[in-house]
């Protein structure tokens, strides 16, 4: 059976440690992922925090734990979570990409960033699934990385998991601007706004909208001031589908913990 292709909102760095409802949906979705199609023998992973010019897979055999922020609690640093990496997937994806006429470029180097290895911490704990890392552009437009996604598309018959993984709204400084908001803060109504568009658009494949969705989504520009963390749910549609989203929650206020799966296999998931 298909395996669907994911976008999943990682949240602040805080959230491997202070998961609140996305912690047990994400618990919940790695063990429906195989009771409803089969786990995956390998996950192509990318993150909104794994950016480059030209598109590049890290195909290391065995990946480490990367801690791309600071000014946290000791504690986050203390976790870990080393897969081993997916280097004879490396040369598939490749494969998929040069025949679409994309770049692409593999290197024999590894590393999670914590868009990767949270959600995964929750859905596969004991670090057992094979990681292939897909770095991208983040000044390709929303329809090249659909089409991106598209290229890959195959890989979900083959036994892998497509993830994307960023944050369906991510504007920090409405986080961080004068104080930082409680963690279970009330939505402020331009965030409601924007993902209810979304999650809309999605369900009904309106890609035309949702690939222009800069200009007409409301809120966008509030919502992303820059795209990087929204980027990667182009790739997962592309590679799936329609739209379905699995679960929505919220952290201070404005930082949407939406989910979404795509394709005809997303339903078995909701």
């Amino acid at each position: 059976m298909t395996i669907a292709p994911l976008f999943l909102s990682h949240g602040s760095p805080m959230t491997a440690l202070e998961p609140g409802a996305t912690g047990p949906f994400w618990q919940q979705l790695g063990t429906a992922i195989a009771a409803t199609a089969q786990k995956p023998r390998a996950i192509l992973a990318l993150s909104a925090h794994s950016l480059t010019r030209e598109p590049v897979l890290l195909a290391a055999t065995q990946h480490h734990t990367v801690h791309d922020f600071s000014g946290f609690p000791d504690a986050l640093y203390q976790l870990r979570y080393d897969a081993p990496g997916a280097p004879e997937l490396a040369a598939r994806v490749a494969e998929l990409l040069r025949g679409a006429g994309l770049p692409v470029h593999s290197q024999a180097e590894g590393g999670l960033d914590h868009g990767i290895w949270t959600p995964l911490r929750f859905m596969w704990p004991a670090a057992d699934m094979p990681v292939l890392p897909l770095a991208f552009p983040p000044d390709w437009s929303p329809a090249r990385l659909f089409a991106l996604g598209q290229a890959l598309a195959p890989l979900t018959d083959e036994g892998v998991l497509v993830l994307g993984s960023g944050s369906i709204t991510h504007n920090l400084r409405l986080v961080f601007a004068n104080s930082r908001p409680p963690l279970d803060a009330p939505e402020i109504a331009e965030c409601a706004a924007f993902r209810r568009w979304f999650a809309e658009r999605a369900a009904a494949a309106d890609w035309p909208a949702l690939l222009d969705y800069r200009r007409q989504a409301p809120h966008a520009v509030l919502m992303h001031p820059t795209d990087e963390h929204l980027l990667p749910f182009f790739i997962a549609a592309g590679a799936g589908g329609t739209g379905r989203r699995l679960h929505q929650s919220l952290t201070y206020g404005c930082l949407g913990m939406d989910a979404y799966a795509f394709g005809e296999s997303a339903a078995a998931l909701g």
